[in-house]
């Protein structure tokens, strides 16, 4: 039986740690400044893993970092499992104490691989520097069989990578709201001060435990009704008076009447005696049921049959694999359901319409020749139940193939087909998913406009939009996805998961996203696959999924009151695929203090990663790359800078490095995302791959931009169990990587197996059925389902992550020593990258000098 704790155990409320340079004979190195600074020559660095020290992420190619000033880490003993953890500044002393005794002190052991990328150019080991999987393993660890209970007010919740079930009583689960800070300040001027970001990251529809149960829902007639001055909806921030005939509402102050059906008597405290009965007043999420129901959503098809996309040998594929699609669609639906509605275009330089009404003997083929102002001829035939037509469009998809190509070698813009459908979804008065196959050359729009940030520079370039394909998909809830040649097995399957995923995914439509906060503060941004709005705090979108993330920034306008502490709420009004129209309803209640002390304590690095990146992600386009990582670096280091000299409360040393406790992790986080392909392109990365890397990752949640930036890496050798745990993976860094073993990295959505030169052929039999190294062939494929546990255990391991990711992983093999290890590489965040990136030792090294500066 799990048991209920409220939040983590105490030793996670310290308040820093500081880092020591200590002068040693052993692994000493030289200060390149140390004749201008006065500072001893020679450091050692011997920071243990298992302390929850800071781990930071830094600047990007190494041309780009600060000159180097004094500074040198010397971490905390290892603690034994059983005794009180270290809390504070760690005297040089001790330190050379653990230098003598490395057994005893816990020292980690030896580079397994030693690699120049993994090398510190200022002498630091990279081994000895705070690990972010340790800090995944501790939290495992410590939420292992207990139950977060999320209740007013908020308190510092399990990362988004441990295993962990939620208890909702009062406050949202932080599967839906995540907060950079659980203790908001009350003076503007202090957040300013502490350059902390105050922000929400918001996953609406975000997928829930399997222990956990759904979301309640009530109905619009039903559940008490919110305030009737700012329109925020009925919660347990809400305070009950006058004995329960009104209400105070804390987004505006002011006071509500509540009409005489829903009148029931409070108690002193403000809690009415139904509160357990109702969950619009008990829970922080819960959905309203409005009466009436719309049109159900319906599928449209459109297919590229240019002349180009007949010679790529595409186009039967495609047809191919849409009508078997199609078939398991229509045997899955119950013969009591009237079905999914399904329409169908194709398109070169004209649209071609379809009618497929039921009552027609043959489909009739409508065409489209004027594009400046599409009309549609029909409206009737368009969009038809499946059952009902699912003989007609087999019929089509067969002759596709076969049609004669127009003489004129010309394909339409993308955008126009996007228009079409829209129309046709507008006439049948229903939302709807559109799925385009374009196979042909993209077509690229002539016009010139000012894109100073993906270039790389402020000259005017032509415009991207009309060449890249994923520009709308990524402003209306969907997705782009690209395949190299469908006529391979691989690709052709990973086309028909994708197509499963797509069509059978939950999906919100029509959807207006309001954020309600105090009158004492304002919503001043909203980042995510949204188009920008006049109010950040009202977004409309076309469509949502469980995987779309939003990042929303608060900023004061008043100081907060420290009793009441302050409430966020997220209101999202959706139809549903049935037609339903629903509205979902998310509070946290967060306590504020006038420490800024307590803002760094309640704070998480992961969620930090995940503001920033929407926020640098959401702005590539327009700015120059180099501003955007400045920026990042800018204010990481006044961050830090401000906590060493305002909230640390040990008398610390100049060359100490002193983090907040649960930041420990975000120098590495910071560095692997400004080192990104999006942020600083390498030779290889063009700019619609580096478009596409954009619109996958803005739109992750917390857990999956963890994976991104800070990938997980497994050993498959020994497998010590079929079901694999996140607590087993190990440092990003090419040092981890064994010769003798294979490795499965995983960062969303790549997804490679490393495979060591001197792997034992038995396991390349039991994985691959390969006889040797040798005879194994790299690239992507299609696991073999063997009976044996290495097998089970990795296929179920993808499986796992396939579960979690929105889009079809498929298996890439990557062998020691060839040309594709370059992959691998831009994975292992903590080594320099080969677009130039620093390592994380040397992005922490200078990110202490640089902070250090700031302070003296």
């Amino acid at each position: 039986m799990p048991t209920s704790v409220q939040s983590a155990t105490e030793w996670m409320e310290m308040e820093g740690h500081a880092v020591s340079p200590v002068q040693t004979q052993e692994w000493s190195w030289v200060c390149p400044s140390s004749r201008q600074t006065g500072v001893p020559p020679t450091y050692q660095c011997s920071y243990q893993t298992e302390q929850s020290g800071p781990a930071n992420t830094g600047p990007g190619p190494p041309d780009s970092l600060p000159t180097p000033g004094p500074a040198g880490f010397q971490g905390p003993p290892q603690r034994h499992p059983s005794s009180r953890p270290w809390n504070g500044v760690l005297s040089a002393e001790s330190v050379s104490k653990q230098v003598q005794s490395p057994v005893e002190g816990g020292s980690p052991p030896a580079s397994k691989m030693p690699s120049p990328v993994s090398e510190s150019r200022y002498g630091l080991d990279p081994q000895l520097l705070p690990s972010a999987v340790h800090v995944m393993k501790e939290d495992q660890t410590e939420w292992e069989g207990k139950v977060f209970v999320s209740e007013p007010p908020a308190l510092l919740p399990p990362l988004s990578s441990t295993d962990c079930a939620v208890e909702d009583r009062g406050n949202a689960s932080p599967r839906f709201i995540r907060c950079t800070s659980y203790c908001f300040p009350c003076e503007g001027q202090v957040a300013q001060q502490g350059h902390l970001p105050l922000a929400a990251i918001v996953t609406p529809l975000a997928q829930l435990h399997p222990t956990e149960p759904p979301v309640p829902v009530c109905r619009e007639e039903e559940s008490v009704k919110g305030c009737s001055e700012c329109g925020a909806f009925m919660c347990p921030a809400m305070n009950w008076q006058c004995c329960g005939q009104r209400f105070y509402c804390p987004f505006c102050g002011k006071l509500t009447e509540v009409s005489w059906q829903f009148f029931q008597p409070a108690d002193a405290q403000g809690r009415r005696l139904d509160t357990s009965r109702r969950a619009e007043l008990s829970l922080g999420s819960y959905e309203i049921l409005e009466s009436g129901k719309g049109e159900a959503a319906g599928i449209l098809l459109a297919i590229d049959v240019s002349a180009a996309s007949l010679r790529s040998g595409q186009l039967k594929h495609i047809c191919q694999h849409l009508a078997s699609f199609l078939q398991l669609l229509h045997r899955e639906e119950g013969t009591d359901q009237p079905g999914v509605r399904v329409g169908m275009m194709t398109y070169d330089h004209r649209i071609h319409l379809y009618n497929l009404s039921p009552a027609l003997s043959r489909p009739h083929m409508m065409i489209i020749t004027e594009m400046d102002q599409i009309e549609l001829p029909v409206q009737e035939g368009l969009l038809v139940p499946l059952k009902d037509c699912i003989h007609t469009i087999e019929s089509i998809l067969q002759q596709i193939p076969v049609f004669d190509a127009e003489t004129v070698d010309t394909s339409l813009s993308h955008e126009l087909p996007v228009s079409t459908g829209l129309k046709i979804f507008q006439a049948t008065g229903c939302p709807g998913k559109l799925l385009m196959f374009h196979s042909s050359p993209l077509r690229q729009d002539v016009q010139k406009e000012n894109y100073s940030g993906f270039f790389s520079s402020s000259k005017t370039k032509e415009a991207v939009g009309g060449a890249w394909p994923g520009h709308v998909p990524f402003l209306t809830g969907g997705g782009l996805l690209s395949y190299s040649s469908l006529q391979s097995e691989v690709e052709g399957a990973r086309l028909s998961w994708d197509l499963r995923r797509t069509v059978e995914a939950d999906t919100a439509y029509r959807v207006r996203l309001r954020v309600f906060v105090n009158k004492e503060l304002c919503v001043s941004g909203c980042y995510g696959s949204i188009i920008p709005a006049a109010d950040p705090g009202c977004v409309a979108m076309a469509a949502l999924d469980r995987h779309t993330c939003l990042a929303i920034e608060l900023t004061h306008r008043k100081p907060l009151d420290e009793a009441r502490g302050m409430v966020i709420q997220v209101a999202l009004s959706y139809t549903s695929a049935g037609g339903e129209r629903r509205t979902r309803v998310h509070t946290v209640s967060l306590p504020c203090s006038r420490l800024l002390l307590d803002m760094f304590r309640k704070s998480q690095a992961e969620t930090l990663l995940t503001f920033y990146c929407k926020r640098m992600y959401c702005a590539v386009v327009e700015r120059p790359l180099q501003t955007l990582r400045e920026e990042l670096q800018t204010e990481v280091t006044q961050l830090l800078a401000c906590y060493r000299k305002h909230s640390c409360t040990t008398s610390v040393s100049p060359g100490q490095l002193v983090l907040p406790s649960f930041l420990k992790t975000l120098p590495v986080y910071v560095n692997s995302l400004r080192k990104s392909e999006v942020l600083l392109p390498g030779l290889r990365s063009s700019i619609h791959q580096r478009l596409q890397m954009c619109s996958q990752v803005v739109s992750m949640d917390t857990r999956n931009t963890v994976a991104h930036f800070y990938p997980l890496v497994i050993p498959l050798l020994p497998l010590s169990q079929p079901d694999w745990v996140e607590g087993e993976a190990i440092r990003c860094s090419a040092s981890s990587l064994e010769p003798g073993g294979m490795f499965l990295l995983y960062s969303p959505p790549a997804l490679l197996l490393w495979v060591g030169h001197s792997v034992p052929c038995q396991a390349v039999m039991e994985l691959f059925g390969s006889a040797s190294f040798s005879l194994l062939q790299s690239g992507e494929i299609k696991m073999p389902e063997l009976d044996n546990q290495l097998s089970v255990g990795v296929r179920n391991l993808i499986n796992r992550f396939q579960s979690r990711s929105l889009f079809t992983l498929m298996l890439r093999v990557v062998k020691q020593g060839e040309g594709c290890e370059e992959a691998v590489q831009r994975l292992l965040v903590e080594d320099k990258s080969p677009n130039g990136g620093a390592s994380y030792a040397d992005f922490l090294y200078h990110l202490h000098v640089n902070s250090l500066r700031l302070f003296l």
